[in-house]
C-alpha cells in the first residue's frame, strides 16, 4: 500500500528536495507541496494524504498552529515537524500541537524516509539530539505517579519506553509481552491521561499535569 506525503515548507529548494525524497521510495509518493499554513489547511483536508511534513516557519501562521488545526480537522493524520530549530520550548508546542514526530532539517534523505516508516507504524521519530531532550525532560520528573494520574507500574513502565522512542512492537520483546497487550496497555493510558496519542501520553507526565 502507498503511503501518501504532502510537505508543507516555504522554502521552494528544500520543498522540491523533500518531494525528491519521497517520490524517490516506492512505497510513498508525494501528493501535495504547499508553501504556507492557509494553503495546506484548504488543500490538506480535501486530499487527505496520511503523512505531512510540517516546516516551523511559514508566511503569516506558523507550522505549529497550522499542523493544530489539521490535527482538529484530520484526528487520523500524522504530521512531523522538519525544522531548522532545536529550542526545547517549539519542541514541546509542536508536540502539543500533535505532531507525531520532530526532525532537523539536516536530516539525509534515508533519515526522513526512515521517519516516514516509523511514524506509519506508530512510532515518534526525531532527531537524536531532540530525542535526548524529551528524554532528559522526562527524566527530570520523580518515578512516582503523579497524585492525580492512577497509573500501574505496568503503564509507567510501557510509558517510559515509549519516551525513549521505542515502537508498539519494539516494546513488546522489551517487557516479554505481546503486541496486543502493549497497544491495551496504551489505550488505558491515553484513557487516564485524556490525551489522543502516544507523543502527548509522554508530554503530559513528563510535566506531571
Amino acid at each position: 500500500m502507498i503511503t501518501t506525503v504532502a510537505i508543507v515548507e516555504d522554502n521552494a529548494s528544500i520543498r522540491k528536495s523533500l518531494q525528491e525524497w519521497v517520490d524517490s521510495a516506492s512505497d510513498y509518493r508525494c501528493i501535495c507541496t504547499c508553501g504556507d499554513a492557509e494553503t495546506a489547511l484548504i488543500e490538506l483536508p480535501r486530499i487527505k494524504p496520511n503523512v505531512v511534513l510540517m516546516d516551523i516557519h511559514l508566511p503569516k501562521d506558523s507550522g505549529i498552529a497550522c499542523t493544530a488545526r489539521l490535527k482538529q480537522m484530520m484526528p487520523e493524520i500524522q504530521v512531523i515537524v522538519v525544522t531548522v530549530y532545536r529550542d526545547r520550548e517549539l519542541l514541546f508546542q509542536a508536540l502539543k500541537a500533535g505532531a507525531s514526530g520532530y526532525l532537523l532539517k539536516r536530516s539525509s534523505p534515508e533519515e526522513i524516509l526512515r521517519a516516514i516508516a516509523e511514524v506509519r507504524s506508530g512510532g515518534a521519530p526525531m532527531t537524536g539530539e531532540i530525542a535526548r531532550m524529551v528524554v532528559e525532560t522526562f527524566q527530570k520528573t520523580t518515578t512516582e505517579t503523579p497524585p492525580t494520574v492512577d497509573l500501574s507500574p505496568r503503564e509507567i513502565e510501557i510509558l517510559n519506553l515509549v519516551a525513549k522512542g521505542l515502537t508498539n512492537k519494539e516494546i513488546g520483546p522489551t517487557l516479554n509481552i505481546s503486541y496486543d497487550t502493549v497497544r491495551a496497555h496504551l489505550r488505558r493510558i491515553y484513557e487516564k491521561l485524556h490525551v489522543r496519542c502516544r507523543t502527548e501520553a509522554v508530554m503530559k507526565y513528563s510535566q506531571n499535569i
